[in-house]
């Protein structure tokens, strides 16, 4: 039975080797922590079919992860080399040339095993999670080896909980957009937002 890491409890920290820009260096998960929200992106390993559409999407997005204080971290079981093979390796060939942002390695299956993320075949599910700036956990969610994930959805609900954490009392109803109406935590100050919702939509 696999026990995923909560939310509203610490991340599990990692020390381990990054590639960005051509260059490998020691990148510790606890190093953002006070200054950037972070969102670690598991994918199951380089040149598997779907993770490049995630991997490049993200990448062409950065300036509104940045807007967010937010940094983004990917991270595979693949080795450091790998790594620097895959964002070496054009777009057209499946590659992540231009990539924005490092890609991690966890060569040892360490760091996928610590957040419950590693297959039977030794890869990693494409798991996500949203880290605040205290280093807690505030979202995740784990897919299908084949099932893409959604970039828009990632930054909505980005964007709610650095709204919720900055406006104490206030909550984010369905589908809620930055600057939509919100409703409060306050099971009877909900009832206003309800009262405004359902009244207009009588006839």
């Amino acid at each position: 039975m696999r026990h995923f890491p909560q939310i509203g409890k610490i991340a599990p920290n990692f020390l381990t080797i990054g590639v960005y820009k051509k260059r490998l260096g020691k990148i510790r998960l606890s190093d953002y922590r006070g200054k950037k929200y972070v969102v670690l992106i598991f994918y199951p390993a380089n040149f598997t079919p779907v993770s490049p559409t995630e991997l490049i999407a993200v990448s062409d997005r950065i300036s509104e992860f940045k807007k967010l204080s937010t940094q983004i971290l990917a991270i595979s079981v693949d080795s450091p080399f790998s790594h620097l093979r895959y964002l070496l390796s054009s777009r057209e060939e499946g590659g992540l040339e231009n990539l924005n942002y490092p890609l991690i390695s966890d060569l040892t299956q360490k760091i996928t095993n610590n957040y419950n993320l590693l297959t039977d075949d030794g890869l990693a599910f494409p798991g996500l999670f949203i880290i605040d700036k205290e280093g807690i956990i505030q979202y995740y969610t784990v897919n299908n080896l084949l099932c893409g994930r959604s970039i828009n959805e990632l930054l909505r609900i980005l964007q709610s909980i650095q709204y919720v954490k900055e406006n104490p009392g206030q909550a984010c109803p369905v589908d809620w957009k930055y600057k939509d109406q919100i409703l409060y935590s306050h099971p009877l100050k909900s009832k206003l937002y309800f009262k405004d919702l359902y009244s207009s939509k009588k006839v």
